[in-house]
């Protein structure tokens, strides 16, 4: 196993740019970067790693790789394109196939760059929490959710949505985009539902159950089509409550559907929830690491969605360093 970090560019709306965030990973002991696309459910929150306003270029990802090479370090992966590249593939819209020709392109030039995963997500309402962040221990802040509070949301998308539809829609771009993957060499993987409820603004949000991971690995039963696997979402899933977490590391990762790791905690599974410190929430993390040692996962492990303290910067250098080294710690003992 190996040791990461998770960010976005530095169009992050004036956070920590790029160069500082690979200088910063490589001086806390990362080996591997994965690079982010932020998906906000408006228009306006939404950038990526590179430009392009419906695919992305070659020459653009071999300069991004080159970039974070440049550091000593690993570009693993990339995680998510802007939603408005495939929201139509999502919701079977008119333009559908339009953008299922553009992913394709988009997902042979990730490949051709060597960068070895893709990862996305299929939530076209974006990623949903409370609006406030939640207090926790002396005064520290983290982010919440209570689905309560979010059930009377206006329609994201114009029109209720059923789940059957929308697994329709997920089904039709699993069994196209698989074997472009295989040709290509390169794996994707899918992002649970954040927050792992049934619907919200009237969009389902299909992977928010072990049941539903195992319904999409075997639409085609490949080791292209996987699991980006939000640790922290997965342990908020209601079926992952008591040994539901450990089974569903072991289940898929004894299957190599598992790319790689959110390493993070939450405070219970199912809703409401809160994000906690990595090691103060309901998952037993060394457990989680035990397993994900026996079952031979070699991929990286990155920290996730860390608490707001005193003086820490917006992308939270305090709380990536306090994960990265309880990361760090665990590896050292168990993956020796």
């Amino acid at each position: 196993m190996r040791l990461g970090f998770n960010f976005t560019n530095e169009t992050n709306k004036g956070d920590t740019p790029l160069e500082e965030l690979l200088t910063f990973s490589a001086q806390y002991g990362a080996t591997d970067i994965v690079l982010q696309s932020y998906t906000g459910k408006a228009a306006h929150e939404r950038f990526a790693v590179v430009p392009g306003d419906a695919n992305w270029e070659l020459y653009d990802l071999v300069a991004l790789r080159k970039r974070v090479e440049s550091h000593g370090l690993h570009l693993e992966a990339l995680e998510n394109v802007p939603s408005a590249f495939y929201d139509q593939i999502m919701l079977g819209g008119p333009k559908r196939d339009e953008q299922i020709e553009n992913m394709i392109y988009t997902i042979r030039n990730i490949a051709r760059a060597g960068i070895p995963i893709f990862g996305y997500n299929w939530m076209p309402s974006g990623v949903w929490r409370n609006s406030e962040n939640a207090p926790h221990r002396a005064g520290t802040r983290v982010t919440a959710y209570d689905h309560s509070r979010h059930v009377d949301e206006p329609l994201t998308h114009g029109r209720v949505y059923t789940e059957e539809e929308m697994w329709e829609n997920l089904e039709y771009w699993i069994r196209i985009i698989t074997p472009v993957a295989e040709e290509e060499g390169i794996r994707i993987g899918i992002h649970p539902a954040d927050p792992p409820v049934d619907s919200v603004g009237g969009v389902p949000r299909l992977l928010n159950s072990f049941a539903a991971y195992k319904r999409l690995t075997e639409i085609v039963d490949s080791p292209s089509n996987a699991i980006e696997f939000c640790q922290g979402t997965i342990s908020e899933m209601a079926d992952a409550a008591g040994e539901g977490i450990y089974d569903m590391i072991r289940y898929f990762g004894e299957r190599k559907k598992i790319l790689y790791v959110h390493f993070r905690n939450v405070s219970n599974a199912g809703e409401p929830f809160v994000e906690e410190f990595i090691n103060t929430g309901h998952v037993d993390m060394v457990r989680a690491l035990k397993i994900y040692k026996e079952i031979g996962f070699d991929g990286v492990l990155v920290n996730d969605h860390v608490p707001i303290t005193t003086g820490d910067t917006a992308w939270g250098h305090q709380g990536r360093a306090y994960a990265n080294g309880y990361i760090q710690a665990l590896l050292d003992v168990f993956d020796d």
